[in-house]
């Protein structure tokens, strides 16, 4: 997936499009923004009719035979949606101020973070997956060719004791464990367990590896109440028996967003 900083260079004459405002129901909110270059586009203001129109705006713009500098598309029946509300435009050419402008908020943008204990088969799937969203996603490993062909956008740390880690993480992170290593499995979790203020923490596995870290946390003198609960083994569900990573990569990613909900309900309220 091209990144931001990759799409700004490769294409220099580009429009900005931004949402300014919005009501009653539309597919995005205020604050959403695409990039539309001569032939290509980066990211997406809602999809649909409403977006074709702005995209052929902002290409007349960029030809010079038109295109106006704001938008107020009405969601209805008149265009061919039904979503009912009011979405305002406004398109800018972007200049070198307004690129770094983009740059800085994207930086400065809060992603929930994301790490991943192992980078094989499921560990480069679940990467993949969730690097076109609005997360910050890390995957950490003991071997260093597993770090090679991830997203460009993914942070690696190579670590010869990856549990170490887990305690400097922030809270409300989200903890995915996925390496090679059972042994390596259990301490992470438990790691992850001993705190209360992870959004989710899941491991990849079976039923008969929820029993045996069950009875080894037992052996530990760990108990097992506490983690039952907050544990997810295994990630991606049961409703959907297909153990290809990239399907497992992709039931995971929901688990995870739906998680991620849930912990910003529980820490608003």
């Amino acid at each position: 997936m091209t990144t931001l900083t990759q799409f700004l260079a490769a294409h220099p004459a580009t429009v900005l499009i931004d949402i300014t405002a919005t009501q009653g129901s539309t597919p995005r909110e205020a604050g959403t923004f695409m990039l539309v270059a001569a032939d290509t586009i980066w990211g997406t203001i809602g999809g649909g009719q409403f977006e074709f129109m702005a995209i052929h705006n902002a290409r007349q713009i960029l030809n010079g035979s038109g295109g106006a500098d704001s938008m107020d598309i009405p969601l209805g029946p008149e265009i061919g949606q039904c979503c009912g509300g009011r979405t305002q435009l406004r398109f800018r050419t972007v200049t070198d101020v307004i690129a770094a402008e983009l740059e800085r908020n994207r930086e400065g943008e809060h992603r929930p973070e994301i790490y991943l204990f192992g980078a094989g088969h499921v560990g480069r799937a679940l990467a993949a997956a969730l690097a076109p969203l609005p997360l910050a996603v890390t995957v950490i490993e003991t071997r260093q060719d597993e770090l090679e062909n991830l997203p460009p956008e993914t942070r690696t740390r190579l670590v010869a004791m990856p549990e170490a880690l887990v305690n400097d993480m922030p809270e409300g992170a989200v903890v995915v464990i996925l390496t090679h290593d059972h042994a390596l499995d259990f301490l992470i979790a438990r790691e992850a367990l001993a705190r209360t203020d992870l959004a989710y923490t899941g491991m990849i596995g079976s039923a008969t590896k929820r029993a045996t870290f069950a009875n080894w946390l037992v052996r530990e003198g760990n108990g097992e109440r506490r983690w039952t609960e907050r544990l997810t083994l295994p990630i991606g569900g049961t409703s959907v028996r297909d153990k290809r990573p990239e399907v497992i990569a992709a039931m995971t990613a929901a688990e995870i967003l739906t998680a991620l909900a849930a912990y910003r309900r529980g820490s608003a309220s």
